[in-house]
């Protein structure tokens, strides 16, 4: 069976058809998906999400959803939560947080120092709960190593994670890979013009790698509309069902077969996320 690490199932496009989008996804032969939340007013949505596919799930505050809710409540709702939900099997990391330096929205100076100090705060709730991280990577990876190294050389490491959508120099992936990171990779990697992200995925150790959709974002080729074709209403939502058609240009990039492809990523998302070894045999994850 095929591994998503990384989909928003709970999110508002998939309220319509969500039980649909599940039974497509087990069909194509996923059986688990890692569902994260992005900020207090998601974590129940993201459990109930996980509950509902029979698969797992992670609290966090997203690096764009910052300005949601003050600062200090949100992050006592974090620490209360994963206090509450400490015993749910089904939480597996802390997630996804991190930095986006990319979002206009979020330059000014004033955001990206409430972006760092919720990041660092949030690495500190996981290395007490002893919990790994899904990070959020864009144009950001340098400020979130640095944090993580500052807690191992303090004694008190993050327990590895996944670095999601990866889109790094290969030096950076290997200051992640150093950390016990594993780097997500998905729909991007399909994209022919992709350089970067096509290079990554073809020469990085084979235990580095891990697979996600990020459904509904991050569509793969065959699902993007254009910015014109989206005005006029047509859909690009990508899908947990996707994966494994995704999982065959890392496959082709790679020269491994799909069975290779589903054993080497599928052994690596366990590594990373040590929680989802509990749910691989449970009656919500059919097939393993």
């Amino acid at each position: 069976m095929w591994l998503d690490t990384h989909c928003h199932l709970d999110a508002p496009e998939f309220d319509a058809d969500r039980a649909d989008v599940i039974q497509r996804a087990r069909d194509a032969g996923v059986g688990l998906m890692v569902v994260p939340a992005v900020s207090p007013a998601t974590f129940a949505t993201a459990r109930a999400a996980a509950l509902q596919c029979g698969g797992a799930y992670a609290l966090g505050i997203h690096p764009l959803y910052v300005h949601d809710t003050p600062e200090q409540v949100a992050l006592a709702s974090l620490a209360q939560a994963l206090q509450t939900w400490r015993n749910d099997p089904r939480l597996v990391a802390v997630g996804e947080i991190g930095l986006d330096y990319f979002v206009p929205d979020l330059q000014d100076d004033s955001s990206k120092a409430l972006q760092e100090r919720l990041y660092a705060a949030q690495l500190d709730l996981a290395a007490a709960h002893g919990l790994p991280v899904i990070l959020h990577v864009r144009r950001s990876a340098d400020g979130l190593l640095k944090h993580l190294r500052r807690l191992r050389d303090a004694g008190r490491p993050v327990q590895g994670g996944i670095a999601h959508a990866f889109n790094g120099s290969e030096q950076q992936a290997q200051a992640f890979l150093d950390l016990g990171f594993k780097l997500g990779f998905g729909g991007a990697m399909t994209f022919e013009r992709a350089l970067q992200i096509r290079r990554l995925a073809a020469s990085l150790p084979e235990e580095a790698i891990v697979l996600e959709t990020d459904a509904p974002d991050i569509p793969p080729h065959w699902l993007y509309q254009t910015a014109e074709a989206r005005a006029q209403g047509q859909r690009s939502r990508n899908e947990p069902a996707e994966l494994p058609r995704i999982a065959l240009t890392l496959a082709q990039l790679r020269g491994w077969t799909p069975e290779q492809t589903q054993s080497r990523t599928t052994a690596n998302a366990l590594q990373a996320l040590p929680g989802l070894s509990v749910l691989t045999g449970a009656a919500g994850a059919p097939g393993w």
